[in-house]
């Protein structure tokens, strides 16, 4: 491998943390069920890639490279540890080999193309508190600090970042599984999952730029995609899955500073095949014939904007109806600021 200068590492670094760090803290934690003790094996494994790969060279598989160092850093830790209480390292037979392709892992692991989906079960689970069930899952699946999210949820971040350590150590003594969990007890659990998604979403969608396919924002829809996908018959997780897709197809025209408002963005800078995806992903939870939920309704209000693109006018008597179905359903206080704007727009007011 050529050597790289130390901000190519950097950047190739912070682009496997990005991407793949919910992944491979799901697979490093899965075989201990310490997400403490990964989350310090894979950081330790960042730090080395920074002083490594500036002279040996950014690997192929930068994923496969983490990976291995951190399974070895885990193997260290819990060696110390055995030697410390004289027990056998029984987690550590369980550590995946050495050189293993990221992916190929993933798609051996019982089934389930994304571990990270597991782990966003775990954060969901009954025995965790309901008030740090999303920002666990925000932090521990999608990388987040936890200052960031502590801003998100406005209370101080040291509140934020002892709250998340004692819900980490929580998930290690009550031996939560790490696994999807059954049908029946599927529906304790989605709504927290779906709202971790959303949040990660609604944190990052202003911030995009014109990077906006490589962002944590795309990221929150892809998993949004891939949860809908696994579940398959939950007509709320297509709703979510559509509602970011269809969102996320205006990000090309939110670049700028500041970037133009929904009503002045240019229609042909909107991304086509995403809000054909979006079309697609909202009418098969439509298909599922249950009663609408609140990711539905929001994912309609996002289509009649979308459809701005093919007709040229933005259908506000509909908006409205829909609107008024999302209050009624769940109050919260974007939907009704955005409810005002859009009776000011019809009215006149807001001109």
């Amino acid at each position: 491998m050529p050597a790289a200068d130390d901000s190519r590492a950097a950047l190739a670094a912070a682009r496997a943390a990005r991407e793949s760090y919910g992944r491979l803290l799901a697979i490093v934690a899965s075989s201990t069920h310490d997400l403490h003790l990964a989350q310090d094996a894979l950081a330790d494994a960042l730090e080395r890639a920074l002083r490594a790969w500036p002279e040996s060279g950014v690997p192929d598989n930068p994923e496969g490279w983490l990976l291995t160092v951190a399974r070895n850093r885990l193997r260290d830790l819990l060696g110390s540890a055995a030697r410390r209480t004289s027990t056998p390292i029984e987690a550590a037979d369980h550590l995946p080999a050495a050189g293993l392709d990221v992916d190929a892992l993933i798609e051996r692991a019982e089934g389930i193309p994304d571990k990270r989906l597991e782990l966003l079960f775990v954060c969901a689970h009954p025995a965790i508190d309901a008030s740090i069930r999303t920002p666990l899952m925000l932090q521990v699946v999608l990388g987040l600090d936890a200052a960031r999210i502590a801003k998100a949820f406005d209370v101080e971040p040291a509140a934020m970042a002892q709250r998340l350590v004692r819900a980490k150590k929580r998930i290690g003594v009550t031996g939560i599984p790490f696994a999807v969990p059954s049908r029946a007890d599927m529906p304790a659990r989605l709504p927290a999952v779906l709202e971790a998604i959303y949040g990660a979403y609604a944190i990052e969608w202003l911030q995009q730029g014109e990077h906006y396919r490589e962002s944590l924002a795309d990221e929150a829809r892809w998993l949004a995609v891939l949860t809908a996908a696994l579940l398959d018959d939950e007509p709320e997780a297509w709703g979510l899955a559509a509602l970011i897709t269809l969102a996320q197809s205006r990000a090309p025209a939110r670049v700028g500073d500041p970037w133009p408002p929904l009503d002045e963005q240019d229609v042909s800078l909107w991304d086509a095949e995403l809000i054909a995806e979006g079309e697609a992903l909202l009418h098969r939870a439509r298909r599922l014939g249950r009663p609408l939920g609140r990711f539905q309704l929001e994912a309609a209000i996002q289509s009649v904007h979308c459809d701005r693109a093919r007709s040229g006018v933005t259908d506000l008597d509909t908006l409205d109806t829909l609107y008024r179905g999302l209050l009624a359903l769940a109050p919260t206080r974007g939907a009704v600021e955005a409810h005002a704007a859009l009776q000011a727009r019809r009215t006149g007011a807001g001109d």
